[in-house]
């Protein structure tokens, strides 16, 4: 793919401290939340709508992001009260604390129907242990056995943990829908592959587009599949989601993303994030030239060592590469007698 153009720039060097915010255009805030894992922090924005704000997406809850949270509103959000909360997607920091600022100043909550489903239904599941479709999932991906030994006896990652109980009524956003935010008309653009019906918001007035984490500069949104779903081709759908987004895209559009800096430079970004992963498929069907599990796949991947903090990720994201060469007829995969998948290039 021809990914010259207009290059990649960022026009604030430096994000938000905690507790602050930083204007990006008028009546827009980006302000910034922590996160405890390596990618540290969850970009959030406020939206001035005149007598009460839009929050978009809101950090994992705990006691310190509510602090935080009560910092911003009394402080940089100049004690105005939250009237609507919309989240791009139902990832725990991004959908956290929406529950929080909804009883606190009684706003509505604004997200597509799918993205609402997967996280009451998520919230509402708690394990305190795995459950055997779960523990089967992990034997198909050729786990690390001393991993799978711990996990199997261990309380799971719960969106409870982190997820304020998520309430039953919402407003739903979906594809082409209209919202106005901040004195701005903005049309719902939605994607997949990191998050189903992941919701964008482009503006008619600006350039300006709230991105979420389907789009992301210097690192890739991760593309796993789960026991929910095993088979799922989320590369398919996130390919399909960026050459989609393309045809719309243009150098000066102000890209503000849910990790990392905003930036401008959109055309080329796309184009960027569509070849690495097309290069990460080709790395991948030559490693393929034996048998592996999707374990054994991470070096032709991710082209460097995978620690422990990150081996969960990793691996959800090399089944959702090695799904989509296998459901695009490019390897063949067969089982283990421990239960992994086995692939090999055709």
């Amino acid at each position: 793919m021809d990914i010259t153009g207009p290059k990649i720039t960022f026009p604030h060097a430096e994000p938000p401290a905690e507790g602050e915010a930083i204007e990006v255009a008028p009546g827009i805030l980006w302000l910034r939340l922590p996160l405890p894992m390596k990618l540290d922090h969850v970009n959030v924005y406020a939206l001035d709508d005149g007598d009460s704000w839009t929050i978009i997406d809101t950090g994992m809850h705990s006691r310190r992001s509510t602090a935080i949270w009560e910092r911003l509103l009394d402080g940089p959000l100049a004690g105005k009260p939250v009237g609507r909360v919309v989240v791009t997607h139902h990832h725990p920091d991004h959908i956290g604390n929406a529950a929080w600022l909804m009883a606190r100043d009684g706003a509505s909550l604004w997200m597509t129907r799918t993205a609402w489903l997967y996280a009451r239904m998520l919230t509402l599941d708690e394990q305190d242990r795995p459950t055997p479709e779960t523990l089967d999932y992990y034997r198909s991906t050729g786990m690390e056995p001393a991993i799978f030994e711990a996990r199997s006896n261990e309380r799971p990652y719960n969106f409870c943990d982190i997820v304020a109980p998520i309430p039953v009524g919402f407003q739903r956003l979906q594809q082409d829908g209209r919202i106005t935010m901040a004195g701005r008309s903005w049309v719902v653009h939605t994607g997949n592959g990191h998050a189903p019906e992941h919701a964008t918001f482009w503006c008619e007035d600006e350039d300006i587009i709230l991105a979420g984490d389907q789009i992301l500069p210097g690192i890739s949104p991760n593309l796993g599949v789960y026991a929910t779903e095993p088979e799922a081709d989320t590369v398919a759908d996130w390919l399909e989601s960026c050459e989609r987004f393309s045809t719309m895209a243009r150098p000066g559009q102000l890209v503000l993303p849910g990790h990392k800096l905003p930036f401008q430079g959109l055309p080329l970004r796309l184009a960027q994030l569509i070849d690495n992963h097309h290069s990460a498929l080709d790395r991948l069907i030559k490693h393929l030239a034996t048998p592996q599990t999707a374990h054994d796949c991470f070096q032709p991947l991710y082209m460097r060592r995978i620690g422990e903090g990150e081996y969960g990720l990793a691996l959800v994201e090399a089944v959702g590469h090695l799904n989509h060469l296998h459901q695009t007829g490019k390897v063949t995969r067969s089982r283990r007698e421990d239960g992994a998948w086995l692939y090999q290039a055709q």
